[in-house]
């Protein structure tokens, strides 16, 4: 064999060896591992610096994680941060309506969990969404001449380092973290999160929470918790739910490279009041999603305890399943089909007829447009007083630490 046919072999064996384990020579595990903590940090730079900071104002950041964030969301993903947070924010403003960018409500479930990063990019290029919802992002020289300008070149950049790390399974793993954002964040959140799970609030919208351990998509999960309280920089309001996000921010704030500027509202008790006054009021009204999720909750429980007896004189298992899943919810959130299962139910319950009833009346005190502050609060010292007069036990012990409630 010539000195040719050496260096030819030699260069042959290192190119497969370069294909088959890349720089690294990385295991598959390895990759694996390393595949994770990349697309988690594109999920931590998604809800950090798009979500929480740029879309919402709900924390500041140092211009060093800022930076960090825009960049690494150039590298793996490609988004353009005006575009996201423009997006975003007409989202929230047109909810489940017509002109909302992504709403399964709209769309149907099918069309935003497996076409979301579509309607994103058609949205994209609207250019009245931009200049009404994308204020406040950067415009800086780097975001006019690299980042927007060139928002292919960093994801193909990354398809370059990867695959000088890791050979052909870079290809690999370029591709999870290409599908990773559309998937999650565009069809599991904006879709999913907008269809199945549950509600701690009953949120204008029909958003909901998808688990109570938000870690997968960076709290994201926390999606009703977030439509309830959208300016908050945490979406955990539950002691059993665990907002990853907010762990980072934490983190970023002892650095002193972070600052939260609001977090849920928190209803707070002392003495009861001899009867409810205009503090009292301003308390309510202020947390007034914290205070309907309490009345959901003596709702359901009274349910449990009447539906015992509407079991016992109806025979429809269907009416009695009916009531105990949709009667704490919102009217407006009831399907029509249902709506009269639960006024049968109703018809058989004065108990529930009542508690129903009155919770419609609670919610009128910050659903008065032309009501003054005086009137509002003789309004609501009149509720407490006939539900403490109702002979119901839960609407009486509900009244009771309403008259504790100060801001």
């Amino acid at each position: 064999m010539n000195i040719f046919e050496n260096v030819w072999s030699t260069g042959w064996d290192a190119l497969v060896h370069f294909v088959q384990h890349g720089l690294t020579g990385a295991s598959w595990w390895q990759i694996v591992l390393v595949t994770l903590v990349l697309t988690h940090i594109t999920i931590a730079s998604v809800t950090i610096y798009l979500h929480r900071h740029s879309a919402h104002r709900a924390l500041d950041l140092h211009p060093i994680p800022a930076h960090f964030f825009r960049f690494w969301l150039w590298m793996t993903t490609g988004m353009v941060t005006k575009q996201w947070t423009a997006i975003h924010r007409k989202h929230h403003a047109k909810c489940e309506r017509e002109e909302d960018p992504h709403s399964p409500q709209i769309y149907g479930i099918k069309k935003v969990f497996w076409e979301g990063a579509e309607l994103y990019r058609a949205e994209a290029k609207n250019a009245e969404t931009m200049a009404r919802y994308g204020h406040g992002t950067p415009d800086d020289w780097i975001e006019r001449n690299l980042y927007t300008k060139h928002s292919a070149l960093g994801v193909s950049l990354m398809l370059i380092i990867n695959v000088a790390l890791f050979g052909a399974l870079g290809l690999t793993v370029w591709a999870v973290q290409m599908i990773w954002i559309p998937l999650w964040a565009a069809g599991v959140i904006n879709g999913i999160g907008h269809y199945w799970g549950y509600r701690n609030f009953e949120a204008v919208d029909a958003s909901t929470n998808v688990s109570p351990w938000g870690i997968i998509v960076g709290g994201e999960e926390l999606h009703n918790n977030h439509h309830t309280y959208p300016t908050s920089a945490k979406f955990s309001v539950k002691p059993y739910e665990f907002d990853i996000g907010w762990v980072y921010i934490r983190g970023l704030q002892a650095l002193g490279l972070a600052h939260p500027k609001k977090v849920p509202p928190r209803l707070a008790f002392g003495d009861v009041k001899p009867v409810a006054d205009e503090k009292t009021l301003e308390a309510i009204i202020a947390n007034r999603y914290e205070v309907m999720a309490g009345y959901a909750a003596e709702l359901r429980a009274a349910c449990q305890r009447e539906l015992q007896g509407v079991k016992s004189r109806s025979a429809d298992v269907a009416l009695v399943k009916a009531a105990q899943r949709w009667l704490h919810r919102d009217d407006d959130k009831v399907p029509a089909n249902v709506k009269p299962q639960l006024a049968q139910v109703l018809a058989q319950s004065p108990v529930l007829d009542k508690m129903v009833t009155m919770r419609e009346e609670l919610r009128a005190l910050w659903s008065s447009t032309n009501a003054t502050r005086e009137q509002l609060a003789a309004d609501l010292q009149a509720w407490c007083r006939r539900a403490e007069e109702s002979g119901i036990a839960a609407l009486r012990d509900f009244s009771i630490k309403l008259r504790s409630a100060h801001a």
